[in-house]
């Protein structure tokens, strides 16, 4: 088996496997990174998004040897219980969230909007989450919760 070595929230980190699995394949199994969701298995709904760099990406279709030498934040690298990211503050807050099952993958693509655009519009927020398909009508307060958090996290 290829050897393939990325930064898994910070921390190097090498996996023995088939470099055409599935980025999601390896973080949910060998990994243990099962805050990232299967959701629809195709890049349709964002429950599996993780940052790869500064990008949202489906981490269902992206094929482990992609990241290879790449920083990759799941979930479990944005913020802990004990020192919540500002979006995790921001979503708690605003009450974005219900069953929770999209949320760690909205979560990604809204920190990936912050790190590419600090200063986001509500439309902005909008456009950014598009492709993040959530059941439980909290969309308005997510949107919320992410210009909460970009204004607390903003440099004055």
């Amino acid at each position: 088996m290829p050897r393939i070595q990325f930064r898994l929230n910070g921390v190097e980190t090498t996996v023995d496997a088939d470099p055409d699995r599935s980025l999601l394949s390896i973080l949910r199994g060998p990994l243990g990174m099962t805050g990232t969701h299967f959701g629809c298995g195709a890049n349709e709904c964002g429950a599996c998004n993780v940052m790869v760099g500064d990008r949202a990406l489906a981490a269902c279709d992206t094929p482990l040897w992609s990241v290879a030498d790449k920083d990759v934040t799941t979930i479990e690298g944005l913020g802990s219980a004990e020192n919540p990211h500002p979006l995790q503050r921001a979503f708690i807050g605003e009450q974005a969230l219900q069953c929770g099952y999209c949320i760690p993958g909205i979560l990604m693509s809204a920190a990936a909007l912050l790190k590419q655009n600090p200063r986001p519009t509500a439309d902005d927020v909008k456009a950014a989450l598009d492709r993040n398909l959530c059941r439980c009508g909290s969309h308005n307060r997510i949107v919320r919760a992410v210009l909460r958090a970009a204004d607390e996290m903003a440099i004055p």
